[in-house]
């Protein structure tokens, strides 16, 4: 008996934890990066974003390729892992919609139409399925406001 709760609680370690993130590796060190803004920037609108990586490459979504992904941004949303609902956000797809913006076409950089106030952005790898890499890439959040 004393093996099958040994054998239980070991099996248990071995699961999957959510938290984690997807299958996909990240390198050590890579970092992800907005190149032209920073936290309190004030900008006008529509805003240019240019996307900056170190450590991976940019391949578009859907295109198995070592070391690479694609850029998401993450627009007036908690960051991630904290989505909106509580959901555990780190193994699964990247949302899709008007917070949770994809640039599956291997997208570097873009031009936003903000509306006049306070907005935080933060940039999000994904790999060729929108599933954040292990561990994560991911930008700090930044605010902006657009004048």
């Amino acid at each position: 008996m004393r093996h099958l709760f040994a054998i239980a609680a070991l099996s248990t370690l071995l699961l999957p934890t959510a938290g984690f993130a997807g299958e996909t590796p990240s390198a050590p060190g890579t970092t992800q990066y907005f190149v032209n803004l920073k936290d309190g920037d004030t900008v006008k609108s529509p805003v240019k974003v240019i996307f900056g990586l170190s450590g991976l490459g940019v391949a578009p979504a859907g295109v198995e390729k070592e070391n690479t992904g694609h850029h998401h941004i993450l627009l007036d949303r908690p960051p991630l892992g904290q989505g909106e609902d509580g959901a555990d956000e780190f193994d699964a797809n990247i949302l899709a919609d008007e917070n949770n913006i994809h640039y599956g076409k291997g997208q570097t950089e873009t031009v936003l139409d903000l509306a006049p106030g306070t907005h935080t952005l933060q940039l999000v790898l994904g790999d060729k399925d929108h599933i954040p890499h292990n561990p994560p890439v991911s930008s700090e959040v930044i605010t902006i406001t657009v004048e």
